[in-house]
């Protein structure tokens, strides 16, 4: 296959948004499992400290590109640290008048607090295993990308449209670049639609798929907007394909929580069509991370979906049974639940999740 008044109302919407997951979609399934064998499944994760249930797959070859890297000899000048604060960054000349976007604009990031302060659920809240030096790595890598010339930021709509809609300056793609012709993958975090989360739950998975060669572009959104921005910067990405230096062809939707609802209603055959865009293609697979979108559709695109069996918002059986509904559909699907780990985990380095976002670039490169 080639294709979000009283405080306590306010508190409960937000405690309503987490407990579905951070959005919607479609059908049953024969081969939903029964609960005496989710439990058993369970049981066995328990056991082996990592549960992974495998559907149907296509037959194409797997091919590696491990070994594709970044140029190793490009260092930024005065690389940023932990202790560098967020008015340093944003103010910097290298990220223009974006540098902003880097951070959650809908949460209180003030600009004293150091990459140190910020690397927190207390900015990145339901995000657990946030890590600074992560985030470090990411705004170096940005910033050297920059200062060596390379484009790392493009708007998606025009200063006319935002002119006559003030919001729309609230979006852009930051482009993390791979090899010049590679097929590209479009990153979306998640933040309960409410804010969105980049610096620990897309921009991570970005700068790590470009590793491998392939060109990656993490989306900011409007929270009450999501799937029209989303929308609008695949149709971006796909009419500047030649001067952006990518494959429009086989590319790929990522989302973590919200922004995995995101991934997967945009991933169905229809959805680019219901956006007056019917000549770009379905995505080639969707990656999708800890939520409870539960619809499904024979139209929708091979999925990956990975969750961790203590998520207190995402049911990894919600999860499960929704890939056994495409699976059912002869849709390729593959499916991790992580014993122990809760909501958020991001790229989960140092957990029993680690290393999953290589098993994930190998189920896309198989649907290619």
């Amino acid at each position: 296959m080639k294709r979000p008044v009283l405080f306590a109302a306010a508190v409960a919407v937000i405690f309503l948004i987490s407990m579905t997951g951070c959005g919607t979609r479609t059908v049953t399934s024969a081969s939903v499992q029964s609960e005496s064998e989710q439990i058993a499944q369970v049981q066995n994760a328990e056991s082996s400290n990592v549960q992974t249930i495998t559907s149907k797959g296509s037959d194409k070859e797997e091919v590696n590109h491990n070994n594709v890297t970044q140029e190793e000899t490009k260092i930024s000048a005065n690389p940023v640290t932990e202790n560098t604060t967020v008015s340093e960054i944003i103010n910097a000349p290298v990220f223009g008048d974006f540098g902003r976007l880097l951070f959650p604009v809908d949460r209180t990031v003030t600009g004293d607090m150091t990459i140190a302060d910020i690397s927190s659920s207390n900015v990145y809240v339901w995000y657990s295993d946030i890590k600074k030096e992560k985030t470090v790595e990411i705004v170096n890598d940005l910033k050297s990308r920059a200062e060596h010339g390379e484009t790392i930021f493009y708007p998606i709509y025009s200063e006319q449209e935002i002119a006559s809609n003030p919001s729309k300056k609230n979006t852009g793609l930051f482009f993390f670049k791979g090899k010049p012709g590679a097929k590209f993958a479009v990153m979306n975090a998640g933040g309960g639609f409410m804010y969105v989360g980049a610096m620990h739950d897309s921009f991570p998975h970005a700068l790590e798929v470009s590793k491998k060669g392939y060109n990656v572009f993490a989306l900011i959104y409007r929270p009450d907007d999501p799937y029209t921005d989303l929308a609008r910067a695949i149709a971006f990405i796909y009419d500047n394909a030649k001067e952006l230096e990518v494959d429009p062809e086989g590319y790929s939707l990522w989302g973590g929580s919200a922004g995995a609802r995101m991934a997967a209603a945009l991933g169905n055959s229809d959805s680019m069509a219901a956006y007056g865009r019917p000549d770009i293609p379905q995505a080639a697979a969707v990656i999708m991370q800890y939520t409870g979108y539960s619809t499904a559709s024979g139209k929708d695109a091979p999925t990956y979906a990975c969750v961790g069996t203590n998520d207190g918002i995402a049911s990894w059986r919600t999860m499960q049974s929704r890939l056994k509904k495409l699976d059912s559909y002869g849709i390729p699907t593959e499916f991790h639940a992580y014993k122990g780990l809760s909501h958020g985990f991001g790229l989960g380095t140092g957990t029993v999740a680690d290393g999953w976002i290589n098993d994930a670039v190998a189920f896309w490169e198989r649907q290619m």
